[in-house]
């Protein structure tokens, strides 16, 4: 499993934006092969920060979604929104358990 987190911040103005076209793609990544999970956050402690996880079966699956229309049309949304650098962190997992 392929397990993904980023973070970025806008100017405070913009984060409703930039959550609104993340909102808007998450139909669009959740129906991707592969994909096991993917999540919005706005920041509680900061007007600024955005997170998106997502968690993918495997490694061909996270880069299908890298190579895909929807992650470039994204990039070119939310980069220009963006007042510094995403830091996106990338893990291999293997589940312990999954409890229901």
């Amino acid at each position: 499993m392929i397990i993904a987190m980023v973070d970025f911040d806008t100017a405070a103005s913009d984060r409703a934006a930039a959550l609104a076209h993340l909102d808007s793609d998450s139909d669009l990544v959740r129906a991707m092969p592969g994909n096991l999970s993917y999540r919005v956050f706005a920041s509680r402690e900061d007007e600024t920060r955005v997170t998106v996880t997502h968690e993918w079966d495997d490694e061909e699956s996270f880069d299908g979604y890298l190579k895909s229309d929807v992650f470039a049309r994204a990039g070119a949304v939310l980069r220009p929104m963006m007042t510094g650098s995403p830091v996106s962190r990338r893990f291999r997992a293997e589940p312990m358990e999954i409890a229901a």
